[in-house]
C-alpha cells in the first residue's frame, strides 16, 4: 500500500515540478541564481573532497532562514568532530549563497528533488552516514530511500505549529509513511512534541531540546560593524529598523515613519525587505512616499540628509539591527507569514516590536513578551506610537535590553544537547 501511495505522490510531483522549477530557476534582479548547477536538483551531484573512509554528515536547510539558523549548529559540530566531513544542502540559491560563507568547514550542494532517481544519484555520490534536517522537512521518497541506504535520520530544531499540524493531517497517508523513517525528532518545545505525538510519531522518537535560535553568538565583528554603521548614520539621531518586511507591510511601515517624523524630524528608518527581488520596488515605494532614501549598496555623503536607509543586501541583518534603537520585526502584520526570528534583536539588546501574527515563533515571542523584552502590537496603527514611546524612554529601552540578555542566557544549550544526543545514541 505504501508503495502505491508513493507512486501516486511521485506522479503528482512530476506534474507540478516544472512549475516549481520555473520559479526556482528564474533569474531575478538582485537575487542569486542556480545557474549551471541546476543538474544537482536531479541527483547529478559532484563528489565531495573526502579522505579515505571519512564519515560524511549531511545537513539540509531549505532556504536563507533555515541556513542561517543551522550555521551555528554546523560550527559546533565541526568543533566537536573535526574528523567528520560535513555537507550542507539547500533548495534555493539564496540559501546556497549563505552556505558558501562556511565553505571552509562544510561543502555545499543543491538538494535533489524528491524523485527516487535523483535521491539515489545524490546518495551514490555523497554516501552519508547521517542526514540531519533543519526544522520540519518531511519528504516521502527521500525518507524512504535514505533508510534503505542505512542512513541515520534526525530532524533538529523541529517545530510543528497548530496550523502546520492541520496541514499535515490533511495528507496523513504520506505522513504515516514519513514518520517511521525518522530516527529522532528533536523538538523545540513540549507543544511541538505533543503535536507530533498527535500526528502519529512514537514517544521513543521524540526529544525536547529547546530552540537552537537561542544559541546566538554575536561576533565581535558584528558589534564593531554595527557601531561603525551607527556612527555614519548619526550617533544622536533616533533610529528604528523594520526588519524582514513583506509585500503590503512596507506601505504601513512608511506611513508610521511619516508620523514619527512629525515628532522627531531627524529620525531614521532602516527598512529591510525580506526578499532581495523586492529591493528595487521598495526603493521606488519610498520615493513615492516622498521620503529621501539612501540605499546601502550606494555610496553616500554623510552630510546629505536622508530619512530612509534601505538595507538592500543579504546577510547583514545583525549589523543593521545592531545600528538601531528599536526593531520592528516584519512578517507579522498579516496572517500568511507568521513572523520572523525575534531573538536576533534580543541577542543584540535591541527593544523589539512585533505585529499580531507570530505563530512561527509563538513560544519565543510569548517568552520574550512575558519577560518585558518585546511588545506585541495588535494593529499597524500602533507602530508609530510604540516607536515614539521607546525613543523617548531611555530607561525602558535599557530595561528591555538587560532582560533580553538574561532570557537568552537562561535558554541557551540546545545545540550542544542535540549534538551530544545524536552522536552518543548512534555512535
Amino acid at each position: 500500500m505504501n508503495d502505491f501511495i508513493r507512486l501516486i505522490y511521485t506522479l503528482v510531483l512530476t506534474m507540478i515540478a516544472p512549475f516549481y522549477l520555473l520559479k526556482l530557476f528564474k533569474k531575478k534582479a538582485g537575487k542569486p541564481c542556480v545557474g549551471s548547477r541546476w543538474t544537482e536538483h536531479f541527483g547529478f551531484t559532484p563528489a565531495l573532497s573526502t579522505s579515505e573512509n571519512q564519515e560524511v554528515i549531511w545537513i539540509h536547510a531549505v532556504s536563507v532562514g533555515e541556513t542561517l539558523s543551522v550555521i551555528p549548529f554546523i560550527k559546533q559540530l565541526h568543533l566537536d568532530f573535526p574528523e567528520k566531513k560535513i555537507i550542507i544542502t539547500t533548495t534555493t540559491p539564496t540559501g546556497a549563497e549563505q552556505a558558501q560563507k562556511i565553505s571552509a568547514i562544510a561543502e555545499h550542494r543543491y538538494m535533489p528533488l524528491d524523485f527516487p532517481f535523483a535521491i539515489r544519484g545524490f546518495l551514490q555520490s555523497i554516501k552519508p552516514s547521517h542526514l540531519i534536517m533543519m526544522e520540519t522537512e518531511l519528504w516521502p521518497n527521500l525518507l524512504h530511500i535514505v533508510k534503505e541506504y542505512g542512513v541515520n535520520v534526525s530532524v533538529i530544531n523541529a517545530r510543528l505549529s497548530e496550523k502546520s499540524y492541520r496541514g499535515y493531517n490533511r495528507v496523513k497517508p504520506l505522513i504515516n509513511m514519513c514518520l517511521p523513517n525518522i530516527d529522532h525528532l528533536y523538538c523545540q518545545y513540549d507543544e511541538d512534541r505533543n503535536r507530533f505525538l498527535r500526528l502519529g510519531a512514537q514517544a521513543s522518537q521524540l526529544f525536547v531540546t529547546g530552540s537552537m535560535k537561542y544559541d546566538i553568538h554575536i561576533a565581535e565583528t558584528i558589534v564593531h560593524s554595527a557601531k561603525e554603521l551607527r556612527d555614519s548614520l548619526g550617533k544622536t539621531r533616533p533610529v528604528w529598523i523594520a526588519a524582514s518586511t513583506h509585500h503590503g507591510e512596507d506601505q504601513l511601515i512608511l506611513q508610521s515613519h511619516q508620523t514619527i517624523l512629525k515628532y522627531h524630524p531627524e529620525a531614521l528608518l532602516i527598512l529591510v525587505p525580506r526578499h532581495p527581488e523586492r529591493f528595487n520596488a521598495v526603493y521606488a515605494l519610498c520615493t513615492e512616499y516622498g521620503l529621501t532614501t539612501q540605499r546601502r549598496t550606494a555610496n553616500f555623503n554623510a552630510e546629505k540628509p536622508f530619512q530612509i536607509y534601505l538595507g538592500d543586501t543579504m546577510g547583514e541583518m545583525l549589523t543593521l539591527i545592531g545600528a538601531s534603537d528599536v526593531c520592528f520585526m516584519g512578517g507579522s502584520l498579516f496572517g500568511d507569514v507568521g513572523g520572523h526570528n525575534v531573538l536576533e534583536p534580543a541577542a543584540l539588546g535591541i527593544p523589539t516590536l512585533i505585529g499580531p501574527h507570530y505563530y512561527n515563533f509563538h513560544e519565543i515571542t510569548v517568552t520574550l513578551n512575558s519577560a518585558g523584552v518585546l511588545q506585541v502590537l495588535n494593529h499597524a496603527q500602533n507602530i508609530s506610537q510604540a516607536v515614539l514611546n521607546l525613543f523617548d524612554n531611555h530607561k525602558q529601552r535599557l530595561h528591555m535590553s538587560l532582560q533580553a540578555q538574561e532570557v537568552i542566557q537562561q535558554n541557551t544549550g540546545a545545540i550542544s544537547k542535540t549534538i551530544n544526543h545524536i552522536f552518543t545514541e548512534v555512535d
